[in-house]
């Protein structure tokens, strides 16, 4: 098999090595040439030579016979002894003691099983590494992608229902208490949501202002309508229309949290979705027409009447597409910054009156803004264009209407999946199209996801009891602190990098935070009520807990503005199986969720655990040094700190790698190399960084034991560790929405991607020049 290829051909090599030191002695004839020991033929004419010696010559002869076999026997001797000698030594070598432990033997069984041996590892090391696994992991009904990450979810997800279901208890914190309550209303074995069916939705219509499709939302009149109050009304649901809008972390003043605009309004995940489209003949868009003409229906309206009303309001979309920005020209920060005030604003998109918008929300908790509040507008372009567009969509009654039921289809999409059966199963449609699978999981998984949505640092205190203790988080910190090492070691192996930018660098690199497994303070009960104590939910309330936890969710980011950022507060919960850096904090974050078996455990080989879990380190801390990343200083302020001869070095060999991405192809589409130049960048260099610090930790504790049956070195198996971290299957409609919006690049080749650009995996797997997996031009950034 081409799988033990590779291997067997080390070994031939020493056994031709044997073979050709046995030849010295095995091979030739059984005695010296030259020599007769019994010779027979006389002389011609009498006597032979030998009857003519004397007596005294024959035994010197036959003495000086004797004495040259017994020299050539013992000197044959002594080369198969020192040819033995060397092939125990190299047996030895290459064969060291195996771990047959219950732990070892489990793990080198799920490391075996997941591969595909008959697949030359120099060609396809995706393959080699994920084959098995692929054949056997067909993606689950409801799903529209399967991965390692996947089934790390389902996992982590039966521990939260666990705790979740527990009975209630007045020992418990308030917060928890919340989460539990919230997962009965959500899961509403009491059928309180079909009992309301969908009035709760169309109280909240008629708060909106009202929507001629559906009976019993409101009257809608045409010539009382007002944009603006309608805007402002889908805004206080903590919804957004035609723009995004919150407050977060100044780029250029880290120190304080600013108000910020960017563009939006589209509901499809990608702008390519709409362009050059006909309702009619795309796929895509003729379901997402049959899905909003369903919900109206459900809501009172008149099928033909909903059809036709719902196809102007994906044609005005359509518009809004053409002038969004594509997510890979929006990869320049100094581009997108734009320092305004509220007074600029309005002189720069005219279409809303802004001070009396953002008055409107900071109302809310008690904050009012003048003309010169300042603000960060990041699509410009895009909010002039959009002015026109609705300048044109309100100059007639019917582009009113048009536009009124855009915005309430806004609220509309969002709280209707809080409804009953058919408006949830009316999603699906749309699921389907876009993603190849329905997106249906069984109730209590759905509901786990959601209250982990809503109630996620109380449901994490929750989960980290139950799952997260010992000594999980020291380890990780301590794998993160040789990570950081590591890729420090290497600049100054960066000969591209001039040496006051490396200095710069490693100073960024020392400064940054990490935050392992969860914040600290869930475990105070006081701070985690506190975090939750204006959220209300009730266990027979499942629609008015996610309509109160939007405007919860609105007034906590609102109370931000001009605020210190909290540094404490994560963006992602304990149980989640991700990871993130953060630009303006310079932070690096590792949830508890991700800090488990595949990613990282006690027990498992180092090796592994280097490949998976130091390479996720890895990949986030050279996120601070990506094409964006790369823009923030070590207090996480956009600024320039760079040498301009290095950013012009590092701008060339950041082509190269977006030109090399660009090659790759997914049912013949290719890899947009400029939208997942940055995840690239960080996987490339996580994985060079893991390795390292492998290296280094062998180098302090000792060669590890070998996992049986594999036939690999450890170090062979730390890439195979980070290759079976992104076994995947995908629907090809989900690979095709990947390719559009995810700034990742498809797993497949994050694996050959990244390790074709190793010369590390070339030398551990033997692979030659210009084979698939060693091309002889790599790409190499950190």
């Amino acid at each position: 098999m081409i799988s033990f290829c590779l291997l067997q051909m080390t070994g031939q090599r020493y056994k031709r090595t044997n073979f050709e030191d046995d030849d010295t002695f095995s091979n030739g004839p059984s005695t010296p040439p030259g020599i007769d020991f019994f010779p027979s033929v006389a002389l011609k004419g009498g006597l032979s030579a030998w009857q003519k010696k004397t007596r005294l010559e024959r035994v010197l002869i036959v003495f000086l016979v004797v004495l040259i076999i017994t020299v050539i026997v013992l000197a044959a001797m002594l080369s198969v002894r020192q040819v033995q000698t060397r092939t125990v030594t190299k047996i030895q070598t290459v064969q060291p003691d195996y771990c047959v432990t219950p732990k070892c033997v489990t793990v080198a069984s799920s490391v075996l099983t997941s591969m595909d041996r008959s697949i030359d590892p120099c060609e396809d090391f995706y393959q080699y590494a994920c084959g098995g696994w692929e054949k056997s992991h067909p993606i689950p009904p409801g799903h529209s992608r399967w991965s390692t990450f996947g089934e790390l979810v389902r996992d982590n997800q039966v521990i939260m229902k666990n705790v979740l279901e527990k009975p209630l208890s007045s020992a418990m914190n308030e917060a928890e208490r919340k989460a539990m309550l919230y997962y009965i209303s959500c899961v509403d074995k009491n059928e309180t949501i079909e009992d309301l069916g969908s009035q709760p939705l169309l109280d909240v219509i008629r708060q909106v202002g009202g929507w001629n499709i559906s009976s019993g939302s409101g009257e809608w009149d045409v010539n009382k309508w007002d944009l603006q109050t309608v805007t402002e009304n889908v805004f206080l649901l903590d919804l957004s229309a035609f723009f995004w809008t919150w407050v977060g972390e100044d780029d250029k003043n880290s120190s304080r949290n600013i108000l910020q605009v960017d563009q939006g309004g589209i509901t499809l995940p990608d702008r390519d979705y709409y362009l050059n489209k006909s309702i009619s003949d795309d796929k895509v868009l003729s379901a997402y027409l049959e899905y909003m003409t369903e919900v109206g229906v459900l809501l009172g309206g008149e099928r033909n009447a909903t059809e036709d009303q719902m196809r102007d309001v994906i044609e005005f979309e359509i518009r809004l597409a053409e002038i969004t920005i594509p997510s890979e020209d929006r990869r320049d920060v100094e581009k997108l910054y734009h320092l305004l005030t509220l007074r600029e604003l309005q002189s720069l998109a005219s279409f809303m009156d802004w001070k009396h918008f953002f008055n409107t929300l900071f109302d809310t908790v008690n904050t009012t803004l003048t003309s010169d509040q300042e603000i960060i507008v990041v699509a410009p372009k895009y909010l002039k264009n959009l002015t026109s567009i609705l300048q044109d969509m309100t100059s007639t009654p019917q582009k009113k209407n048009t536009l009124n039921n855009y915005l309430v289809w806004q609220v509309v999409k969002t709280l209707a999946s809080y409804l009953t059966l058919p408006f949830r199963n009316a999603r699906k449609i749309l699921t389907k199209a876009i993603s190849g699978s329905t997106g249906e999981e069984e109730v209590w998984r759905y509901c786990v996801s959601d209250t982990d949505g809503v109630l996620g640092f109380a449901l994490g205190a929750m989960f980290v009891r139950e799952a997260f203790h010992g000594d999980s988080k020291p380890k990780a910190e301590e794998m993160v602190t040789e990570i950081k090492v590591a890729f420090k070691k290497n600049l100054p192996d960066l000969a591209w990098m001039d040496d006051e930018t490396r200095a710069a660098a490693i100073d960024k690199a020392n400064a940054v935070v990490d935050m392992i497994g969860f914040p600290q303070y869930i475990l105070n009960s006081t701070r985690l009520n506190k975090l939750y104590q204006e959220l209300e939910i009730r266990p027979d309330e499942y629609f008015m807990n996610n309509l109160r936890n939007l405007r919860f969710s609105l007034e906590s980011n609102l109370n931000q503005l001009n605020k210190k950022p909290d540094k404490t507060i994560w963006s992602m919960s304990p149980p989640t199986v991700n990871a993130y850096y953060t630009p303006s904090k310079n932070e690096i974050v590792f949830p508890a969720g991700i800090l488990q078996a595949p990613f990282y455990d006690k027990n498992n080989p180092m090796s592994l655990n280097f490949g998976a879990m130091g390479v996720v380190i890895g990949h986030e801390l050279t996120h601070g040094f990506d094409d964006l990343g790369r823009e923030f200083d070590k207090f996480g302020n956009f600024r320039p700190w760079w040498n301009n001869a290095s950013v012009v070095k590092f701008t060339r060999r950041a082509d190269c790698m977006i030109n090399q991405y660009s090659r790759y192809v997914i049912n013949k589409e290719h890899v947009n190399g400029k939208q997942t130049l940055g995840e690239n960048i960080a996987d490339n260099g996580g994985l060079k960084a893991a390795f390292h610090a492998y290296g280094t930790w062998v180098d302090t504790h000792g060669k590890e034991m070998i996992l049986p049956s594999l036939n690999l070195t450890n170090k062979q198996l730390f890439f195979l560790g980070f290759a079976q971290v992104w076994c995947t299957r995908t629907t090809d409609e989900t690979a095709h929405m990947e390719l559009l919006s995810d700034p990742h690049s498809p797993a497949k080749y994050r694996v050959i991607g990244t390790l074709s650009n190793s010369i590390d995996f070339a030398q551990q797997f033997h692979c030659p020049v210009d084979s698939p997996m060693n091309p002889s031009k790599k790409c190499e950034v950190w």
